[in-house]
């Protein structure tokens, strides 16, 4: 009986943490950014979980003389072919209201020339905004919903994917210190899922600092 109740106070603790936000002030988005900044890789899941695949995530801060916001480019790859990449964008982020971080996403123009940037001391400093396409309605909105823990996802059907017969595709996260979680899916017009983790989100674990 007692071990009922803590699993059920357990339950209901985590759910109030979710759906609950946090004020956010520009200290929260440096802080949200630095704890973006870095290496990961989902290499410990997917050796718990055959259904997922080691993937290697590289996030830098670029262009910090450029505008307001905070900008960090992204590059995506599997872990046995680093050297190719199979997603690059840039991030962008600002403050949108008091409680939510609009993460803005910007794909490259010429995606080759920054291939394997995120190694570099101060990357892709040559590019400038004309250099990149925002993905228009698939920006994520971020909440902070305690000390060092941000989670959020794009809206509904905005973020268009033409992927593998996808109509649209959605994006959720979850961001802690030392820990990005992260479920991206594609759906076809009628809402069948066609690409994407079925069972839950990629959990990137941090391997390194920037």
């Amino acid at each position: 009986m007692v071990k009922n109740l803590s699993l059920i106070l357990i339950v209901i603790i985590s759910a109030i943490r979710a759906n609950s936000q946090e004020t956010i002030n520009d200290k929260d988005i440096l802080k949200l950014y630095n704890i973006m900044s870095g290496s990961f890789n989902s290499k410990k899941q997917s050796k718990q979980d055959s259904t997922y695949f080691e993937i290697s995530l590289n996030m830098v801060p670029v262009w910090k003389d450029k505008g307001t916001g905070y900008w960090l480019y992204v590059e995506q790859a599997m872990g046995t072919s680093m050297d190719k990449p199979y997603r690059q964008r840039f991030y962008h982020l600002t403050r949108m209201n008091d409680t939510i971080v609009k993460s803005e996403v910007y794909s490259l123009k010429n995606p080759d020339q920054a291939i394997g940037a995120w190694k570099n001391k101060n990357p892709l400093s040559e590019l400038t905004i004309k250099d990149l396409e925002l993905r228009d309605g698939c920006a994520i909105y971020l909440k902070k919903t305690g000390r060092s823990h941000y989670v959020g996802s794009t809206k509904k059907s905005d973020c268009p994917s033409n992927l593998r017969g996808a109509a649209y595709a959605t994006s959720k996260v979850e961001i802690t210190k030392n820990q990005l979680n992260s479920w991206d899916q594609g759906f076809d017009k009628e809402g069948k899922q066609v690409w994407g983790a079925t069972s839950g989100p990629y959990e990137f674990k941090k391997v390194k600092r920037k």
